[in-house]
């Protein structure tokens, strides 16, 4: 009987172990993006592509530059991106994660075009709803010293993680891998970053200015598509913030929860509501992807054997 039992609970959990066997053990470098336009700029830069289907994504095993790479798509959003995240860290051999994208740009002294390497990420609305009462906000649990300021009833509480060798803490930001940061700094003068992009019809869609790389400073991210100049406004004050968008620090902490060396690339879509008129994504999605992939190619090609 007992037997029989075993039996029957191994049946079970074969298939979740098969599963989750990996699929390529090359050590191999990750080139994520968040959805297609990104995608787009970087897939014909793989060669000798294979394609791997996993939860209903697509991702390519190839080369770039010479270089072992794995490319591929987060999904929007942060809990897609922490998912897909931890899926390719389960079922590859990666040697470290390279995101490569579009943002909104926080910092009044960026413009659309610019490619932007922050050193840290935070997750902006990892907050505290306060209650608002006769005496003012009173906040359901203590403030840390090193909190950034409220935005209204919002207040930043930090995200506790550790990994295998740092206790659990509260971190209000997480730092890339300072070694490919220094590398992102050695390649800026190899970096020509485009006005329009390639066959464009009309030059309603390029650019007044030349775009510029930049690294350093933060980066902020949310599930929110942010399109409002007075939060705008918030985050480059409070947080320092530099770009915002809607993966890259839910990348970023499941990469240090795993010690996985990690950097990300945006370019700037659009000013997050700092626009004069609307909205400029849809704009100039096409042209910040491509800016952004140029760059990743170049830094690719960089990277040590």
């Amino acid at each position: 009987m007992m037997r029989a039992l075993f039996l029957a609970l191994g049946a079970l959990l074969l298939p979740l172990s098969a599963s989750a066997r990996p699929l390529d053990r090359t050590p191999r470098t990750v080139v994520m993006t968040a959805f297609a336009p990104e995608w787009d700029a970087l897939a014909h830069s793989i060669a000798r592509p294979k394609t791997h289907r996993i939860n209903g994504l697509t991702m390519l095993t190839g080369t770039m530059a010479g270089k072992p790479v794995l490319l591929m798509q987060s999904g929007v959003s942060m809990v897609n991106a922490a998912m897909n995240t931890q899926l390719v860290l389960d079922r590859f051999t990666v040697k470290r994660i390279i995101f490569s994208g579009i943002a909104g740009g926080v910092d009044p002294a960026l413009t659309i075009g610019d490619v932007v390497v922050p050193e840290d990420w935070a997750q902006y609305l990892e907050v505290s709803f306060a209650r608002q009462t006769p005496q003012g906000w009173v906040v359901p649990e203590p403030v840390d010293a090193e909190a950034p300021p409220p935005f209204g009833m919002m207040f930043p509480r930090g995200v506790r993680l550790g990994n295998a060798t740092e206790a659990s803490r509260r971190h209000y930001r997480q730092a890339v891998d300072p070694g490919l940061l220094a590398l992102a700094r050695k390649i800026a003068a190899r970096v020509t970053l485009r006005r329009c992009t390639d066959g464009q019809a009309s030059t309603a869609n390029c650019l007044a200015n030349d775009p510029k790389f930049v690294v350093g400073g933060t980066g902020v991210s949310a599930g929110v598509y942010a399109d409002n100049a007075e939060f705008r406004d918030y985050l480059a004050q409070a947080w320092k913030a530099q770009v915002l968008d809607m993966e890259s620090a839910a990348v970023v902490q499941v990469a240090y929860a795993n010690a996985i060396p990690t950097i990300v690339f945006r370019s700037l879509s659009d000013l997050a509501g700092g626009d004069a008129g609307a909205n400029q994504m849809n704009t100039f999605m096409a042209l910040a992807s491509v800016n952004s992939a140029d760059v990743v190619r170049t830094f690719v090609a960089a990277l040590p054997d």
